[in-house]
């Protein structure tokens, strides 16, 4: 999951997170559809609540629609099952698993994400880490999380003048109001609601986040 050039509109890419409930057989046609839809780098699995055999399904149902095209398939916090399943890494935030541990599960082969917040020195941390891209948020308020205090894009320009390792935005984000982060230097817009609630569909989705990148 290599970004294009740090800092700049032009390397700017879309990160697609699975809502926390689906059923994975229809859900894998919606998959296919807004990837098919435009430049998306990565899909992460995010599920709350589920079990191992759950989580086996779902990869099952959508880690080939994301790999057939070329898109990174990632797992929220379950770095333990990212050899068996083939998937092509884990994302772990502050309260899951710690980066150090998460990277020697999977290998070095593989890419880790790292959420930090807005936190400069948990970002620091996580590339000695190991990650090989860092995620700060919220920076919007978020249908699927709680937040409590936002982020200013000042901290994405930060990083991307400071640091090689490639940034995520989270929260809240839509083609409305993504500009702002883009502009900042963030490589990667991580984005749930806009996408999988668009209500023209997800591939709508996908093309309206993605001419709002080009535009800023």
């Amino acid at each position: 999951m290599a970004a294009a050039a740090s800092g700049g509109p032009e390397g700017c890419r879309v990160y697609l997170i699975t809502p926390p409930r689906f059923d994975p057989v229809p859900f894998a046609g919606l998959l296919a559809a807004a990837l098919d839809a435009g430049d998306v780098a990565a899909v992460q699995l995010r599920l709350k609540d589920a079990d191992d055999d759950a989580w086996k399904r779902a990869i099952d149902a959508l880690r080939p629609m994301a790999q057939a095209r070329g898109v990174a398939f990632l797992l929220n916090d379950r770095a333990d099952l990212v050899k068996a399943t083939g998937c092509d890494g884990a994302h772990v935030g502050q309260d899951d698993m710690p980066a150090r541990e998460a990277r020697k599960l999977m290998g070095p082969d593989v890419t880790l994400g790292v959420t930090c917040k807005g936190s400069r020195d948990l970002a620091m941390q996580a590339g000695e880490d190991g990650a090989d891209y860092v995620a700060f948020g919220a920076f919007f308020p978020s249908s699927t999380k709680d937040v409590t205090n936002l982020l200013d894009p000042e901290i994405l320009q930060w990083w991307s003048e400071m640091m090689e390792l490639p940034s995520c935005a989270i929260g809240g984000i839509t083609p409305e109001n993504c500009g702002p982060l883009v502009r900042a230097g963030a490589d990667f817009l991580a984005v749930v609601g806009c996408v999988w609630n668009h209500p023209e569909g997800p591939a709508a989705g996908v093309r309206a986040l993605n001419a709002a990148i080009q535009a800023a």
